[in-house]
C-alpha cells in the first residue's frame, strides 16, 4: 500500500491556538490533561529537591505518566538530591539538565535527557522547554520547510542549543505570545497526529 504524504500547515498564531483548543477540549487527550494536572499538583506540593522521599515521588510520577523509561527511579532521585539543584533551577541554569540526566546505574552510565527536561520544566515551565522525540522531529521538519534556525538534528541533544532553537522558532513564526509549555503542546500534538499515523508519511531530512 502506498503511503500518503501529509502536509503540515505552517506555524501561526491561529494554527497554534487551534491545536491548543483541541488539547483543552478533545476527549482523546482527557487522560493526558488529567495526568498533567496531577504532575503539577505533585510538583507544587514538593517544590524542593533536598529530601529523597519527595524527589522520588516526583521522579516516579514523571516516569509513569510520560514513559521516560527509567528502570531505577531511586538512583535517579538520589542523583538529583546530590546535585543540590534548587538555586540553579530558580536561576534557569541549563547545565543542570545534563547533571540530572547523567546517572550511573549498576556501573553503567545512562543519560535520561528527555526526563531531565521534563523534571526541570515542571518546576519552572517558563524557564525550561521540554525535549522529546516528537518535538525533535517537528523542529527538524519545520527546518526543512523554512530554515528558521541553523542546526543539525544532533544539536537538539544539547539543552542550551535546544532552548535557543525553541526561542528562535517562536520568534521566526511570531509565536512569542505562547509559553514554552504551549509551544510544547502544539509541537507534540501535531507530531503525534502526523508521525504516529501508520498508513501515512512525512519525509524528514536532517
Amino acid at each position: 500500500m502506498k503511503t500518503k504524504k501529509l502536509e503540515i500547515k505552517q506555524p501561526s498564531v491561529t494554527e497554534v491556538e487551534n491545536w491548543l483548543q483541541i488539547w483543552k477540549t478533545s476527549d482523546e487527550y482527557e487522560k493526558y490533561r488529567c495526568q498533567e494536572k496531577s504532575v503539577v499538583m505533585v510538583f507544587q506540593q514538593y517544590p524542593k529537591n533536598t529530601e529523597i522521599k519527595e524527589v522520588l515521588i516526583k521522579v516516579g510520577i514523571l516516569n509513569d505518566f510520560y514513559s521516560t523509561n527509567i528502570f531505577d527511579t531511586f538512583s535517579v532521585a538520589k542523583n538529583i538530591v546530590k546535585q543540590n539543584i534548587d538555586s540553579r533551577l530558580s536561576n534557569a541554569n541549563t547545565d543542570i539538565i545534563n547533571d540530572i540526566a547523567q546517572v550511573n546505574i549498576n556501573g553503567k552510565d545512562k543519560r535520561f535527557y528527555s526526563f531531565a527536561t521534563k523534571y526541570c520544566s515542571n518546576h519552572y515551565p517558563e524557564k525550561y522547554p521540554i525535549y522529546d522525540s516528537i518535538v525533535n522531529r517537528m523542529l527538524v521538519y519545520f527546518k526543512t520547510q523554512e530554515e528558521f534556525a541553523k542546526f543539525k538534528q544532533d544539536d537538539l541533544r544539547d539543552y542550551l542549543t535546544f532552548k535557543n532553537i525553541i526561542i528562535e522558532f517562536r520568534k521566526f513564526y511570531d509565536l512569542e505570545k505562547f509559553s514554552f509549555r504551549e509551544i510544547d503542546w502544539y509541537l507534540w500534538l501535531v507530531g503525534k497526529e502526523y508521525f504516529n499515523t501508520k498508513n501515512e508519511n512525512v519525509n524528514i531530512k536532517n
